[in-house]
């Protein structure tokens, strides 16, 4: 009894109640009473054996236990039978009271009295047991030791064995491990699968959404609608000659299959060599040389037996706004139908391409379109188009970042952002003139310039070709009364800063034109009108 409560024992058994025959049993040692044997035979009818057990070693012999006589019961009967109150009768049996039995080697002095266990008072009882008297000489009580026994004792206070709260809480333990051990397997279990559908969206085959098909249908004045106006007119020109080969890109002008282009895109192929013409659609066709102009830097070409061809309409250059967008189509590097945008950068833009020759017979001027829209080798001769899909102007040159010579038509570098077109106005004139003539006019003052001058405006050289005069002799500029010497600053208004310059501006007009010209003679301001005369080109 070590739970703190002071020990309550229980009422003898009554006579006459069988078959409590087990034999009892307790920790044998030094100074302890021997047990009854398992093989002996048990007393009948509740009583106990003539001769009494053997006295302790070292102690004195006891007198038989009294029997109580019988009185009312010491507890309330138990109407649910349980233990200790229940069956097999109203009472469990409480062993007799006993001199302690000390641990082995402890000196027990001989006058010690056995503790006397406290009897309960009694309480009333609507059952009244039958009265008997337990033999004082029961050697089944006589040797029960409570506190020498290592086993059992015949009666068990508290809860049931198993039914402890430890084992209760090692079993509520080993539960609750149980199942957060689940909760984890669980949760392991459902991450991986959770990763593995976000992963692939599902456990079944992966189908992305995606926007329901349109009929194409884009607005006309938008990149992709002008494009689809413009692109079934322009074609790409491959041409390869004896010593070399290039491609370029050209627009459709009529039905006849007039085609125009950039002359240093058909340079290549010069009298005998080869030119063929891809359309949009892939299909291609030989073409022939009609006619080209190396100072404008324009050709066009013919192609026959194709029918269906698609003119791309002209537009008018001298309603071109800086800042209005455009788009350019080419085949930059041989890329056909390439379309890039911009817009216009700048106009009237003084530009010289070409000489390569040395002589200068092929350098072209050019009062260009300046624009942003990248333009690479393999544009040229392509059309720069306006937001109504009309041409406005040639693709003929860009500045390249990697020369620092200027202007170049056929080189390999990439565009920085400064392409440059010729106007479709001039194109127009000067393409009508191949058409019909196979050459075209340039329109002239009748000088000859000094290219050497460093100064500010184009100066009036003081020899000609040949050494003949520098001003041709009832040419314009003569009937104007201008001089050797003379320095020409203006043009329409429009300054003068160079040879090149003063070349490009006359070349923007058409022969017969009105021009006003201001110049400098000795330090004195002039102003001079002229009218353009025209010369055949090259």
């Amino acid at each position: 009894m070590d739970d703190g409560r002071q020990a309550k024992w229980w009422s003898r058994p009554a006579t006459g109640r069988p078959g409590r025959d087990e034999p009892e049993s307790r920790g044998g040692g030094e100074g302890d009473a021997p047990s009854v044997r398992p093989d002996s035979p048990a007393p009948t009818g509740g009583a106990a054996p003539a001769d009494g057990p053997a006295p302790l070693v070292g102690q004195e012999p006891q007198e038989p236990a009294p029997s109580r006589p019988a009185g009312p019961p010491l507890h309330e009967p138990d109407v649910y039978s349980t233990p200790p109150y229940g069956g097999p009768g109203p009472w469990a049996p409480a062993p007799p009271v006993q001199r302690p039995t000390p641990a082995h080697g402890t000196p027990v002095p001989p006058q010690a009295v056995p503790p006397q266990a406290v009897p309960l008072p009694p309480q009333p009882s609507p059952v009244t047991p039958q009265a008997t008297s337990v033999p004082s000489s029961s050697s089944q009580w006589l040797q029960y030791d409570p506190w020498g026994a290592p086993g059992q004792p015949l009666t068990q206070v508290g809860p049931p064995a198993g039914t402890e709260p430890g084992s209760r809480k090692n079993r509520r333990g080993g539960a609750f491990a149980g199942m957060l051990l689940l909760a984890l397997v669980a949760s392991g279990i459902g991450g991986g699968v959770g990763a593995y559908v976000e992963r692939t969206g599902g456990l079944t085959t992966v189908e992305l959404p995606q926007a329901s098909h349109d009929n194409g249908d884009r607005a006309p004045e938008s990149v992709a609608g002008i494009a689809a106006s413009a692109l079934p007119s322009v074609v790409t020109l491959h041409v390869s000659g004896t010593a070399e080969s290039g491609t370029g890109t050209g627009f459709v002008l009529d039905a006849r299959g007039h085609i125009l282009t950039n002359n240093h895109v058909v340079a290549p192929a010069g009298s005998s060599g080869d030119i063929t013409v891809t359309f949009s659609s892939g299909e291609t066709a030989a073409a022939e040389l009609v006619g080209k102009d190396s100072g404008y830097d324009l050709a066009v070409v013919r192609v026959k037996g194709v029918s269906g061809l698609k003119p791309l309409p002209l537009g008018n250059s001298d309603n071109v706004r800086v800042g209005d967008p455009v788009v350019a189509i080419g085949a930059p590097f041989d890329l056909s139908n390439t379309v890039t945008s911009g817009i216009i950068s700048a106009k009237q833009r003084p530009i010289t391409a070409g000489g390569e020759k040395g002589d200068g017979s092929d350098i072209s001027y050019v009062d260009a379109l300046q624009t942003d829209a990248p333009i690479n080798p393999g544009n040229s001769g392509g059309p720069l188009v306006d937001t109504q899909a009309h041409v406005i102007g040639i693709n003929s040159a860009i500045r390249a970042a990697d020369s620092g010579k200027g202007t170049e038509r056929g080189g390999q570098s990439g565009s920085i952002g400064l392409g440059f077109a010729i106007p479709i106005n001039q194109g127009k004139r000067v393409a009508e003139e191949l058409i019909n003539t196979g050459k075209a006019t340039h329109p002239v003052i009748g000088v000859t310039l000094d290219m050497k001058f460093t100064g500010d405006g184009a100066k009036v050289g003081e020899k000609g070709p040949e050494d003949g005069p520098a001003v041709t002799k009832g040419g314009p500029a003569a009937k104007a009364g201008i001089r050797s010497g003379d320095v020409i600053t203006e043009v329409q208004g429009q300054r003068v800063h160079s040879g090149e310059e003063l070349i490009v501006k006359i070349r923007a007009h058409r022969p017969g034109d009105r021009l006003e010209l201001r110049l400098t003679r000795g330090g004195e301001e002039r102003s001079v009108t002229l009218t353009l005369g025209s010369a055949s080109g090259t």
